[in-house]
């Protein structure tokens, strides 16, 4: 996940002639570090305990509940970042990297029941 991010964030800097580098990095960021590290968690909480999944995931959700308007007000308003390229790329990468956690989500419950 990461590294596939960090280098579409690179072409689409690249792609934008630098113009909104700070917008798509920090678009990219909040969604790899909640996706990535809820990813990790429910991976590890399955590997030990699967049944403590869902209680664990509700955590998540709750947390990212405060996480993601936080960090979103705080690139806004505080970074003072461009709201289009900004939104456009933490759009983009929150629905891509969830996507990519759902299907690994759903590799792991298949490897489990086989």
């Amino acid at each position: 996940m990461a590294g596939a991010s960090f280098l579409s964030a690179l072409a689409i800097v690249a792609a934008s002639g630098g113009r909104s580098g700070a917008e798509v990095v920090a678009g990219m960021v909040g969604p790899l570090v909640a996706a990535g590290g809820s990813w990790m968690l429910a991976e590890r909480t399955f590997r030990r305990n699967p049944t403590a999944l869902t209680s664990v995931m509700v955590a998540a959700f709750v947390g990212k509940m405060v996480f993601f308007p936080a960090y979103v007000l705080m690139a806004l308003k505080v970074l003072a970042l461009r709201p289009a390229p900004f939104v456009a790329s933490f759009v983009g990468y929150f629905i891509a990297l969830y996507s990519i956690a759902a299907l690994l989500m759903r590799r792991l419950y298949a490897g489990a029941f086989r």
